[in-house]
This record gives C-alpha cells, structure tokens and sequence, in this order.
C-alpha cells in the first residue's frame, strides 16, 4: 500500500465522518429540515471546475411549451396584467398569505414621471415601386411599413401623410431592417431584424393591422435583402451570426434555406446590406467589422435554438456557439461573391480601408446601367459612390454629404432607375430623401418625405437593452 494511498483513504475517513457528524447536529438540533440538508449535503459533494454546472432544474409538466406550435408574443404586445386565477378573492396589491399591513402598495397602473420615447417614424429601409409611382419605407421605431406618393415633397414644419400604413400585433412587424418591392405584383417584403425571427410578405393594398399574405421563418438576426427573379432566389444576410441564407423566393413557414454562406473565409463580419447584379451573377454585402470565433463541432441554431431549427439545412451556426472572448472588430468593408457561393467561400474582391471612409456601411444598392454601388454611411452621416469593380483601399467616386443634403445616419438606400433617383432613409432625422442619381458634395435633395416636423430630435433608440446611470455626468447610457 503507497503512501499516497494511505494519505488519500484518510482524508476520505475523515471527511465522511466529519460529514456524519454535521448530519446528526443538524436533525437533532432540528434546525433543518431533511430536503435542507440534502441541498446541503449536495453542494458539500458537489467538486468544483472550470466549467459551468447544472445545480438544479424543474421540468415543466408535458405539453406545457412545444417549441415547433408555440407563437412567439411580439414585445409590442400590451404589457397589461392578467388576473392570477390562483388568486381570486385576494384585494388588489395583496397575496395569498399576506395582510393589508406587510403587502406591497399596487404601482400596476402608476405612471412614469418622465418618458423618453420618440412619437415619431424613424425610417431604416427604403424601396420604390416604379409602377405605381410610390415610395415604401419601414419605421423601425414604431413598427410599420409606410407607403407615400414617389413625388411627395414637404416642407420642414409639416409631415407627409402615408397612403397606405400596416403595422399592428397580427403583422409580426418589429425592428424591420430591410424592404424589397416585387416588380411584378408590388407585394412588399419586410425583414424582420430581432424580436421576431419572420420575413413577413403583404400585398401591394394591405393596411391596418392585417396579417401576412405569406411569411417565413428566418434565423435570428437577419438584416439585408436582396431578391434575384431570374432564379427565383430570394437572399438574406444573417448580422449576428456574420451569414448569408438563400431560400426559394417563395418559400413559406418553415421551409428551409437552400444555400448558406458562412465560416470564417468568407470574412463576413457583421453583415447588414446587401445588392445584386444580375447581369454579372454577384452579390455585395456590406460588413459593419464585427465577428467572434465558433466551438469546433457546434451544432447549427441560429438565436433563440429550436429543435425544428436543428434538423433544416443550410440553418447558420448560431451566436450561442460563440467562443466567449474570442470577439473583435474588424475595419468594415464590403464583400463580393458570386450569387451561387456556400459553405467557407472566400469572397471575390474585398473593398476595405481608411481610403475607403466607410464607418458602419448599412444599406447598398447596385446601378446597372452606370456599374456603381451606392452605400449608406451610417456613422458617416454619408452616401458612397464606389466603381462595382472596386478591390482593396479604393477611394469613393464621389461622396454625397453635408448639411444641405439633410443625410443623416442613412440606413437605407434604394437606386431607381428608372426615374434616375436615388432615395435615402435617414434613421436620423424622420426623413426619407430623393436626388439626382449622379449627385455629389453638399447637395440638396430634389424631393423630402418627413414622419416630423424638423425641429424634433431624433433619439436613435433603436431595440434599446438595459440602461445604465453615470452619477458622476448624471447621463443615462443607453445601449441599442
């Protein structure tokens, strides 16, 4: 028999009687109760390590949540209480057990003593439907889709009344991000960015609160759109999960993605835009920097994991599989593929760079006819005007900005060609503007839409998660 042997059936010995000798204090003394002590008892055993632990769950009973039938609740969803049926008969404010002295005063229907809330449309995507000569624009600040006149302008004091809005519970409108307008029929799709995993299809007369005519469940987090019609294809980028899913144009419910493009080649990095040249069969896609390493051997899920989602193809590898600590930002560019690319594709060109002035590049269009793309400049309150062929640290062809522009944070931009325009959906200042499709410098727009009047700030709260309190420069931190 070893020494250590000896050493380790000792402290085995002492330990189980040390342990003994705790158990019969406690029942004696009577100061736990026998499921106390097995808790107890459970953590004394339980040896530490560096990885996390599961220390207790309660299943839920059967039938209670079935991820393929449950319906995701929209956040925009009222947030009034309901009456607790195990509670009937007890006053408002009181719980079972407790008395008018010790419960807590009813604040349900108290009201706040100041809001921070923008009353007004914020656009983030815009689209033209040349057919019937109208605009449509998503407002990611109160959930609609807005379709105006192509040839309303408004003055700075007074706002542009929509022809048409659809917005409500039962259009699973949230956060939407991207819009495309079918040339054929004028049905508008709407992505969906966050809170709800759906790309949602209306026809070209739908208003009010009204479903979909058709919609389809997406992985968590898509933003960009774009539809090739000569294939049927209809492409999505995936932001958090730095992917690119293609399903059939007509896809519904939970059809699955025919193609995915991801992995660490493709040096896709926050992915939100996207634009198509068809004549050439590529994609462009622009990346706000941002990526994280995978688990080798993870499993696809996308988000919020579901089983269904676990057995379609093509579903991206999700953020849950993110190595923690492995994230970082990367200068953004723009990538370019060909239509057809999957799996770890490099890209064909890169355009990336100081030279390049791109700072968070959101929403992209493509020109066919003059073989440019044009690139909403978020933080760079501009538009950029790149050759299609452009690689490595090319410089703008020409850049519109400035303060008679009125570009302010674009997210969204949409080349129409056919009216020689370029439209831009500024998130920053309620405004939706038309140009010349060959302006540049500080130029105005020929044409303003506006959800508010131009002396209201716009707050750019976009999804906003918990906030924070600087006591030192009493601000409050908002993060989107």
């Amino acid at each position: 028999m070893s020494r250590s042997y000896r050493l380790r059936r000792l402290y085995l010995v002492t330990f189980l009687t040390l342990i003994a000798v705790i158990t019969g204090w406690a029942l004696v003394a009577g100061n736990l109760k026998l499921p106390e002590l097995v808790t107890v008892l459970h953590s004394a055993l339980r040896r530490p390590t560096v990885s996390a632990q599961l220390m207790y769950y309660d299943p839920l009973p059967a039938d209670t949540m079935d991820d393929d039938n449950c319906e995701l609740v929209p956040v925009s969803a009222s947030t009034a209480l309901a009456a607790d049926p195990l509670q009937e008969g007890v006053p408002s404010g009181l719980t079972a057990g407790s008395s008018a002295e010790t419960a807590p005063a009813d604040v349900s229907g108290k009201k706040p003593v100041r809001m921070i809330r923008d009353r007004y449309a914020s656009y983030s995507s815009v689209a033209v439907d040349p057919t019937n000569n109208e605009v449509v624009v998503t407002d990611e600040n109160l959930f609609n889709v807005l379709v105006y006149n192509r040839l309303d302008n408004t003055p700075p004091t007074t706002i542009t009344e929509p022809k048409r809005a659809i917005g409500g519970l039962k259009t699973k409108i949230e956060f939407q991000s991207g819009v495309y307008v079918d040339p054929k029929n004028a049905d508008i799709y709407a992505v969906n960015n966050d809170t709800v995993d759906t790309l949602v299809i209306f026809s070209r007369g739908a208003k009010g609160d009204v479903r979909p005519e058709r919609e389809v469940h997406t992985p968590h987090g898509t933003f960009g759109i774009a539809v090739d019609e000569a294939h049927q294809e209809l492409l999505l980028t995936v932001q958090h999960d730095s992917a690119v899913v293609t399903f059939q144009k007509m896809a519904k419910s939970e059809d699955a993605p025919i193609r995915l493009l991801q992995g660490e080649h493709t040096l896709l990095a926050d992915p939100h835009g996207m634009a198509l040249d068809t004549k050439d069969d590529l994609i462009f896609v622009t990346n706000h920097g941002s990526v994280h390493q995978v688990r080798p051997g993870a499993v696809a899920a996308s988000g919020r994991i579901r089983e269904s989602d676990l057995r379609k193809s093509n579903w991206p590898l999700g953020f849950s599989n993110a190595i923690p600590g492995s994230g970082k930002n990367l200068p953004p560019s723009i990538t370019v593929y060909a239509r057809t690319a999957s799996g770890d594709t490099a890209p064909l060109r890169v355009i990336q760079g100081p030279k390049t002035q791109m700072n968070w590049p959101t929403g992209i269009a493509f020109d066919p006819r003059n073989n440019e793309i044009y690139v909403a400049n978020d933080m760079g309150d501009s538009i950029l005007v790149f050759s299609a062929s452009a690689s490595g640290d090319a410089a703008p062809t020409r850049v519109l900005t400035g303060p008679k522009t009125l570009i302010k944070n674009p997210t969204g931009v949409y080349v129409d060609s056919n009216n020689d325009e370029l439209w831009v959906a500024n998130f920053g200042n309620h405004t939706a503007t038309a140009y010349k499709l060959s302006a540049a410098g500080d130029t105005a727009p020929v044409r303003v839409i506006r959800s508010a009047p131009s002396d209201q700030p716009t707050l750019s709260i976009g999804n906003p998660h918990p906030v924070a309190y600087d006591s030192k420069r009493e601000e409050l931190l908002v993060p989107n």
